[in-house]
């Protein structure tokens, strides 16, 4: 009939496990009554071995309850690499370019925020069957990290930081010691991402990719204005021109979009299929600016993308928190991480979506309760880990000929939206999607496992397998965004 077929969970479970409105969909294509079309399709689909019944129900939907024997072997699939792979048959080679901070001081939350979407949609794509590679892109030259060495130089001669220097306990601490500052500080932040489980595959140099503009410039589409060289980027899709090279009473200096030319160029002549940015949400104009400069120079645009994300608030009390005496409402990673910990911080930090600010409740956060939701998801399979502690399963998952509980198909069910999760995460750049799942997983768990004896019973065998099957998708949604399963809590 040409109609795609989709399948969706009833809002009444009284319904039956999944609905279709194919018949909906199809009724005018051939010319039938879309109820009378339901009911032949639903006398077909009867006849299907894993089909305990079916009914139309409204205008045209058909409503379909599974035999147990549909769960039963949806359950024997669960097991290393379930969901994943989905790309194997065709991978491409991505990078992700996260964080990107200049070293001119600590990541902040803001930078944290970056960093943990940027690697969790690096996870979704490895977990895919894509190869990966992350990268960290920063500037060792400029106005800024001038005004970063002439800060920690002026402390170390006993004299006050410019005015528009850097300032704060880090800079002392930097000033105390001989040499340069900035090989210390990229250490430092380096340590910070470490501790946040980001490790990153390659670091590139804005200094570096700088120095090579000049072979690019006979491949630009440029024009000389008040004595700066322009990109004529507005006859490539974007909003405006831009200054490539400063003029000679500025300096005559590259701008900064004059490295984005060559690092794009860079990330493409390397091979990546994809090059993709991970960027605050100020930088609209740099999203229309990279695919400017790819269409200029000849390149698939789409091998260029671009993530925007919103900013973060912290918040304790209902009132805006700060975790430290320093001026202005900065406030550093490390610090952050102090207080609540890795696992809080990844996961509060990917499970809004990128579109969306971010308002992280300190004190719920660092909280050991099952209001906390990224306690609750591993408190489930630490729980998990117990049971199979107790019961010392070893042994391989045996199917089982009885009568399956309401919480048992339940839970297998909430199992078989994993693989279309984790997937639909991966395309849409949208890692929210896994905590958001974790958390139903972790409901229908502790409601099987209130429900349902699980040692001891005469299906044990076959619910210490659907325990082991949920504690594995448990983990693996758990490390898609950064956050340890413990096995004891």
């Amino acid at each position: 009939m040409g109609a795609d077929v989709e399948l969706e969970r009833p809002k009444d479970a009284s319904h039956g496990d999944f609905a279709t409105n194919v018949a909906m969909r199809s009724a005018k294509s051939v010319g039938r009554p879309p109820r009378e079309l339901a009911a032949e399709l639903a006398a077909r689909i009867g006849e299907v071995d894993d089909v305990d019944s079916t009914e139309v129900a409204g205008p045209g939907f058909i409503n379909l309850r599974l035999a147990d024997s549909f769960f039963i072997a949806a359950l024997s699939e669960v097991g290393d690499g379930y969901g994943g792979g989905w790309a194997a048959a065709a991978p491409e080679r991505v990078q992700v370019e996260m964080v990107s901070a200049n070293p001119t001081g600590p990541l902040l939350v803001s930078h944290a925020r970056n960093g943990a979407y940027g690697d969790s949609v690096a996870r979704l794509l490895a977990f895919g069957g894509h190869a990966v590679q992350r990268e960290y892109y920063y500037n060792d030259a400029g106005a800024q990290v001038d005004r970063f060495r002439a800060s920690v130089d002026a402390l170390r001669r006993g004299e006050p930081v410019p005015e528009d220097g850097y300032h704060g306990d880090y800079v002392r601490d930097l000033a105390a010691q001989d040499g340069d500052p900035l090989p210390r500080m990229l250490a430092s932040i380096e340590g910070t991402l470490e501790r946040f489980r980001i490790n990153f595959d390659s670091w590139a140099l804005q200094s570096e990719l700088e120095q090579r503009l000049p072979e690019f410039m006979p491949r630009l589409d440029t024009y000389e204005k008040d004595g700066a060289v322009w990109a004529r980027s507005s006859a490539y899709g974007d909003e405006q021109d831009w200054v490539i090279i400063r003029s000679a009473d500025k300096g005559g200096t590259p701008t900064y979009r004059a490295a984005d030319i060559v690092y794009l160029t860079d990330k493409l002549d390397r091979g990546f299929d994809k090059a993709v940015y991970v960027l605050g949400a100020d930088h609209h104009a740099t999203a229309r600016w990279y695919a400017a400069i790819a269409r200029m120079l000849g390149y698939d645009e789409s091998r260029v993308e671009v993530l925007l994300y919103q900013f973060v608030h912290l918040t304790g009390g209902g009132e805006a928190a700060k975790l430290s005496k320093r001026a202005g409402n900065v406030v550093f990673l490390d610090e952050l991480l102090d207080q609540v910990g890795v696992d809080a911080a990844r996961w509060y930090l990917v499970n809004r979506g990128p579109d969306q600010t971010i308002d992280i409740d300190l004190e719920l956060a660092a909280e050991k309760s099952n209001k906390n939701p990224v306690y609750y998801v591993q408190y489930a399979h630490a729980r998990i880990a117990a049971i199979l502690r107790n019961a010392d399963a070893s042994g391989a998952f045996v199917a089982s000929r009885h009568k399956l509980e309401n919480e048992e198909r339940e839970l297998i069910k909430r199992l078989t939206d994993f693989p279309v999760t984790a997937r639909e995460a991966a395309d849409r750049r949208g890692p929210q999607l896994i905590p958001a799942y974790a958390i139903r997983l972790a409901d229908e768990f502790h409601r099987f496992y209130h429900e349902c004896r699980v040692i001891g019973s005469p299906e044990e065998a076959f619910r210490l397998g659907l325990c082991r099957a949920t504690q594995q998708v448990i983990a693996r949604c758990l490390d898609l965004v950064g956050v340890e399963a413990p096995e004891r809590m």
